[in-house]
Parts: structure tokens; C-alpha cells; sequence
């Protein structure tokens, strides 16, 4: 039995062609009405002012008033992880059991607690370890959905747009600390666009209502230049700019399974469902679903949970465990896999996007600043579901190449600029025979089996909360359960009451931190990072007095590893790649980091040798095959052909026998070193050891001449960028060049 809770009518679609034959009349009214401002011939078009003029201000934020407090049994400490499983074995019965512990079924859990259900929540991997961190990073309405509302007269889009950007508003105010309203530019190269594309984002402002962040606007070909100085500029017309939301994904996902922690859910990662419980309804006689078998993957232990309803809202896995409760059960869901890369933060402005709206082949791709660095995606295929996707190179290059197409000239799009490269997997809902998965769109169902196994499925990151309000509402309806309203709506969440804009001066002033590191523990942390603070060791220096990094070039310290532990972190990936974002920026930086990330974990938890290597060898595959280390290191291979002609070839032979001064072919660490001692350059040995490996294509300890002209060939092609090696002979070569021979005088004298 399905139950649909957005049904369409003849009345809607009525409501539709009126909203479309406003839009029209509006568009029509825009080109006829100009303004010039701003610089050069960029004109500024003025119509639907009618349809706008509730707002007061552009800049006015969107504000969602809170519900009443509700008590938290754990507002100072949670339980650790084997408390709540604890909880999970001795319970008699549970009146929700939420499995999934992405961003739905969190909400799902935290809608259920806030209700005054007894609730549980499970996943077999980590908090947010599938779709849920592996986003775009945005909140948003969707501007390419609204445009299919109008064009094609679908009421459906129109009602999810219009659901998604209230919940955008209150996503945005509930979290303050890990989500903030983004600028995003719209450039446009030819003229008829700009009313065009004008109209349709005033469209989407107008939807959004009382809840729009701030007024979209319009700039002249100069201005938009100013702010976006990457762009290119030939044929530039103008652009427009709107507002939507940005997050770091897994920690909001994280916020939300610990925030129904706080108010008494007991939830549990790396849990297992094995197979679902049942049994006979006395009332009915008929079969129905009453808890799960679940296993502990940390230890292999089976036990059962009881449940009056169980949820399932596994993402990608939704028919899996559907098919848990009935064999023939139709599949539901086809899987849509989406790539993302990380470039260098250079490549766009601290705080400002870029929409290409039509790619060449009709996708849509942003170009996102996040956490200093730039976010590119993504691709939208169909795929096969898998808890481990991978990045295709395919997929790399074709963001690249769209990233190419709107960048200057001026601006070099290199393929070793890709620190980090991952693919997320979308549990699109849809007719099984569907081929198309790009024209599918995301909104959810809610269906009830004839065993009242609870699905919800499909859906957007931004509309989780309502989809959970709707899921609960429906399983309370179905298995007659006593519950409250839903009181999600303004519910901060966890970090967020007591966060300030200035939160962290005081983490600078009260505990000596450096100003990047306190600004990094406050936004990802919010008004919790005083206790990362309280946590962090003295460092020995005059500045900063606490925190010591993880890795120099990122704001990471090494006390988030351990109150990573206590945010039920169980793994070293768990703190790459969740807890940190670390291996979503820079995969490099990532696994330098993690041999002390596995020793301070170690050290915690109480892990063995064999225990610590095995994490750190697992938290190195994950990098290689699904942060896209793999795709990074196979730009440099035996295979790699040397473009590079002669007079290249001649001078990094020559940079090379610098090094190689007994003309062996190859060279040593010990090689590098010497020259390094020359130059007065100090280089840790296990770091001039990773240097060379990086380069050494056979792992024989060596780095031969025909491996090094493959390196400079590859970063002539810009396959490699930021090679070590590369920059480091090249920087201890104009050394020496400059320093000239040692004369017989300075030597000492001679015969």
C-alpha cells in the first residue's frame, strides 16, 4: 500500500497556468523596460515589480520562528556507544526504530524523540557515511526544478520548490554555525538571457516568499568581472545573482543524529540490520513487521530490537530492506550516481558561486566556494548501488572541461589541480523501466507495506526535516501510536543555541588558539567548540598556546580526534572523512595526516598494532579508490608518455644530474639529502621518503631519469600540479645556479 502524500488535481494545474501566464506577462514587461547600471553596456531590466513588492529590503534574511523548548535528558553529556547499544539489547520495546542514519532517517529519529516516542536509531556504516555527506554542499529550492514547474505545467515540482526553499529558511536558522546564505552568479553571454534568466530567478524569490535570503540582482559585465575576476570575459553580457544556502553536509547530518541523541533517542552507528523481526497481529491475524535483527560491526555481536513501527530510510539501499519484509516487493528507487572534484580555493571568490545552467550536454553545474577550497558538480548518470562509489575520470574531466568553458583564458584548468574527487549516489524515486535519470525529479513518497514497514524514499537534502514530519505523521496514522505534534520546525540543532558570529574571538582570547583554528572550531562546532578547546594541548610555543595541527596547511587539530570519539567516531575514516572534512579537500593532506590520527584513536580506544594498522590501511584505501587519490596518483603512471622537446629534454636532464652526481641514472633520498645539506635545507627523512614515492613508479626506492622526465611532462600537460619534487629540485637548482662554484680562495687555498 503506497501512500502518496502530495497528490495532484485539475485545481492545481489551473493555479499553474496562471502562475505561467503571469511569469509571461512579466517576462514580456521586462523587455520593454530598461535601466542602464552599473559599468560598460550592461543594462539592468526592471518588471515584476508587482509580484514583489512585499519586500521591504534585498538584504532582508529569512527567519523561521522557533517552537518552545523542549528537555534534554543528555543536554550535558551523551551516552557513549556502548551505552546506547545497551540500550538498544535491554529494551523491551521501542515505538520507532528509524534504520538509516543519513540525513532523513536522523530527522526521521529526531521528529520521532521530539514527539515523546520511545526511539532508536541504526546504521550499518557511519552517520552520514553514504549520500548524505557526499553532496553539493547546498540548500537549496532548486531554480532548474522551478523552471520545469512553469514550462511543463507541473504542480508537483512547483509545491516541492516551494517546500524546499521554507525548509532552506529554517535549515539555515536552526544550524547558523555550519550553514550560511551563498551568492550565486549566472553569467550570461548573450543579450535575449538576461531578461530571460532575470525572470526566472525573480520567479524563484517570489516563491520563496517571506522566506527568500535576499533579493536577487543584476550586474553590468564590469561588476560582475569585479567579483568574479576568473570569469570569462569575451562576449560577457552580465550576470545575475541569487542567493542560496551552503553546509558542510556531514556534520549538519552528524548535528541532527546527535541533536535526537540529546533529547533521548538511542541511537547507534556501525549496526547492522540482518534481517527484519515479525510476527502475528492478534487483532488482525496477519503477519507484521515488529523490530530487527541487528548486528554489531565492531564486534560481530547479534541481537534483536523490538519495535511497535519500524522506518526504513536507507537512501540507495531502500529496496534492499524492503525486500527484507517481502521478496516480491517492485523496486522503488534507481540509483543516480552524481561527481564532484576539489580545485584549489584560487579558482573562484571566498564568497561567491557560479551556475552554468546549460552544459554541453544539458546538465547543470555549480562552481561552489567551500571551506577555502572550490567545489565542482556534478554529473547526474544512472549507476549501480553500491556503499563504496568511485569516482570515474570520465566524469573528472567533463567538470573540468565545463569549468574550462566559463573561466578566462588567463586561468589554466589543470587536471592535477583535483585534490579530492568523490561520487554520491541518489535515491532518485522512479518508474523501474525509466532510462532517464537526469529528468527525474527529487521529490519522495511515504509508503506503508502490508507488514507496516514504514518507507520513505527519494526526496532532497534540503527538504529532510519535512519529509521525516511527513513520514511520522503517516506511521503514527498506520500503528495507532500516541504521540505530540511535530514540534522540528525552529528546533536548533546540535552547536547551534549559544553560537555567535564571535564565537571565535573568545576561542582565541579565553584559550590561545590561532584566529584560522578558532574560526574553524566555531563553525564547525558552534557553541561545543569550547569544549574541542578545553581538550586541546599545549603547544610549547609563544603562538598559539593550544591546538596543534594535524596537517600545517589546514585548521584541523589534533583534539577533534578525540572528541570525535565521543561524537561516536569509530574509525579513522570516521574522522577524515565525517568528524574533519579533511579527505574531501585534500586527499593528500589526508593521508599524511592519518598515521597520528590512527595513534591518538589508538591510543583512546585502546587498539593493538594489528588494530592500528589495519585502520590505517583501510582509511588509505578508502582515500585511493573513493576520494579520488586513485584517479590523482594514475596521472602519473610507467605508461605516461614524455611530451617534451628537446631543449626541455636537455635542461631537466640537467636539473636532474645536479642531484645524480655519480651519474648512477637514478636517485636516492640520500641524493636529495646531500644537495638539501648544500643549501642548508632541512627535510624530515620520512617526508623526503614520501616525496620520492610519489614519484617512484616502480616502488624500488629510486627515482630514475625516465621517471622524472614522466613527472615534468606531466606537469607541462597539467596532468600533476603542486608535485613536491617537482618545486623542490627546481627550487635546490636556482639555489646552486645562483650561489655559482666555490672559488679556490673561499675553498681554502689549494696546490
Amino acid at each position: 500500500m503506497y501512500v502518496n502524500l502530495r497528490p495532484a488535481s485539475s485545481r492545481s494545474t489551473v493555479l499553474l497556468q496562471n502562475y505561467k501566464k503571469s511569469w509571461t506577462m512579466a517576462f514580456r514587461k521586462a523587455l520593454k523596460r530598461t535601466v542602464i547600471i552599473g559599468g560598460g553596456a550592461a543594462a539592468t531590466y526592471f518588471g515584476l515589480s508587482q509580484l514583489i513588492e512585499y519586500k521591504k529590503t534585498q538584504a532582508r534574511l529569512a527567519h523561521v520562528a522557533a517552537e518552545a523548548e523542549l528537555k534534554a535528558p543528555f543536554a550535558d553529556e551523551l551516552p557513549s556507544r556502548q551505552a546506547q547499544l545497551t540500550t538498544l539489547k535491554t529494551t523491551d520495546e521501542f515505538d520507532v526504530l528509524v534504520i538509516g542514519g543519513g540525513a532523513t532517517g536522523a530527522g526521521c529519529a529526531l521528529d520521532a524523540v521530539t514527539r515523546n516516542l520511545k526511539t532508536a536509531l541504526i546504521e550499518r556504516s557511519d552517520f552520514s557515511s553514504g549520500t548524505s555527506s557526499r553532496s553539493t554542499k547546498l540548500i537549496h529550492g532548486g531554480v532548474r526544478y522551478l523552471q520545469k514547474a512553469i514550462m511543463q505545467l507541473d504542480y508537483e515540482q512547483y509545491k516541492m520548490v516551494k517546500e524546499a526553499l521554507h525548509e532552506r529558511a529554517n535549515l539555515l536558522e536552526i544550524a547558523p554555525h555550519l550553514s550560511a546564505p551563498l551568492p550565486i552568479m549566472l553569467p550570461v553571454y548573450k543579450w535575449w538571457q538576461l531578461p530571460y534568466y532575470w525572470a526566472g530567478i525573480k520567479m524563484y524569490d517570489l516563491v520563496a516568499g517571506i522566506y527568500c535570503l535576499k533579493s536577487s540582482y543584476v550586474l553590468g559585465k564590469t561588476k560582475a568581472l569585479e567579483l568574479f575576476p576568473m570569469l570569462k570575459k569575451d562576449k560577457l553580457v552580465g550576470a545575475i545573482v541569487y542567493y542560496d544556502g551552503q553546509h558542510n553536509d556531514a556534520r549538519m547530518n552528524l548535528a541532527i543524529a546527535l541533536t535526537a541523541g540529546r533529547y533521548g533517542a538511542t541511537i547507534a552507528n556501525y549496526t547492522e540490520v540482518i534481517q527484519l523481526l515479525k510476527t502475528n497481529d492478534p487483532k488482525t491475524g496477519k503477519e507484521k513487521v515488529c523490530g530487527a535483527r541487528c548486528r554489531d560491526v565492531i564486534t560481530g555481536k547479534e541481537f534483536d530490537v523490538k519495535a511497535k513501527c519500524v522506518i526504513n530510510a536507507t537512501g540507495p539501499f531502500t529496496d534492499s530492506v524492503r525486500k527484507m519484509d517481502s521478496q516480491e516487493t517492485a523496486n522503488i528507487c534507481q540509483p543516480s550516481a552524481g561527481v564532484h572534484i576539489v580545485i584549489p580555493g584560487y579558482y573562484s571568490p571566498d564568497n561567491m558561486g557560479l551556475l552554468d545552467p546549460a552544459t554541453s550536454d544539458g546538465r547543470v553545474i555549480f562552481f561552489l566556494p567551500w571551506e577555502k577550497m572550490t567545489i565542482a558538480g556534478t554529473t547526474d548518470s544512472p549507476t549501480s548501488v553500491t556503499a563504496h562509489p568511485i569516482p570515474g575520470e570520465d566524469d573528472i574531466n567533463f567538470i573540468l572541461n565545463e569549468v574550462r568553458n566559463y573561466l578566462s583564458a588567463d586561468v589554466e584548468v589543470r587536471r592535477g589541480d583535483v585534490l579530492a574527487a568523490w561520487s554520491g549516489i541518489r535515491p532518485l524515486v522512479t518508474n523501474p523501466n525509466s532510462k532517464d535519470t537526469q529528468s527525474i525529479c527529487r521529490n519522495h513518497i511515504v509508503s506503508i507495506s502490508e507488514r507496516g514497514l514504514v518507507t520513505i524514499a527519494g526526496g532532497k537534502w534540503t527538504t529532510y526535516r519535512s519529509m521525516a514530519e511527513e513520514t511520522l505523521d503517516a506511521a503514527i496514522e498506520a500503528h495507532n501510536l500516541s504521540a505530540e505534534q511535530c514540534k522540528t520546525v525552529g528546533l536548533m540543532l546540535e552547536g547551534g543555541k549559544g553560537w555567535t558570529p564571535t564565537t571565535y574571538i573568545r576561542l582565541v582570547q579565553d584559550y590561545g588558539l590561532e584566529v584560522e583554528v578558532a574560526q574553524h572550531l566555531a563553525s564547525t562546532y558552534g557553541a561545543k567548540a569550547y569544549e574541542v578547546a578545553k581538550m586541546a594541548q599545549v603547544t610549547g610555543q609563544r603562538w598559539p598556546i593550544v591546538g596543534k595541527r594535524l596537517v600545517s596547511e589546514f585548521p584541523y587539530i589534533e583534539s577533534e580526534v578525540l572528541y570525535a570519539i565521543k561524537e561516536y567516531a569509530c574509525t579513522a575514516i570516521d574522522v577524515i572523512a565525517r568528524r574533519t572534512r579533511l579527505g574531501f579537500l585534500n586527499v593528500q593532506a589526508a593521508d599524511e595526516a592519518l598515521p597520528r590520527i590512527v595513534q591518538i584513536m589508538g591510543k583512546e580506544l585502546g587498539w593493538n598494532h594489528e588494530k592500528s594498522t589495519a585502520e590505517l590501511e583501510a582509511a588509505k584505501r578508502f582515500l585511493y579508490h573513493e576520494m579520488g587519490y586513485r584517479s590523482r596518483s594514475e596521472q602519473l603512471t610507467k605508461t605516461t608518455d614524455i611530451n617534451l622537446n628537446n631543449q626541455e629534454v636537455v635542461r631537466y636532464k640537467k636539473r636532474f644530474q645536479k642531484f645524480d652526481k655519480e651519474s648512477k641514472g637514478f636517485i636516492t633520498t640520500i641524493d636529495v639529502q646531500q644537495v638539501l645539506d648544500s643549501i642548508n635545507v632541512n627535510i624530515d627523512e620520512n617526508a623526503l621518503h614520501e616525496i620520492l614515492n610519489e614519484v617512484d613508479l616502480n616502488k624500488n626506492g629510486q627515482v630514475e631519469i625516465d621517471e622524472f622526465l614522466q613527472l615534468m611532462s606531466a606537469v607541462k600537460k597539467g596532468q600533476v600540479a603542486d608535485s613536491r619534487l617537482a618545486i623542490l629540485m627546481k627550487t635546490a637548482e636556482e639555489t646552486l645556479d645562483k650561489r655559482g662554484p666555490v672559488t679556490v680562495d673561499r675553498s681554502g687555498g689549494g696546490v
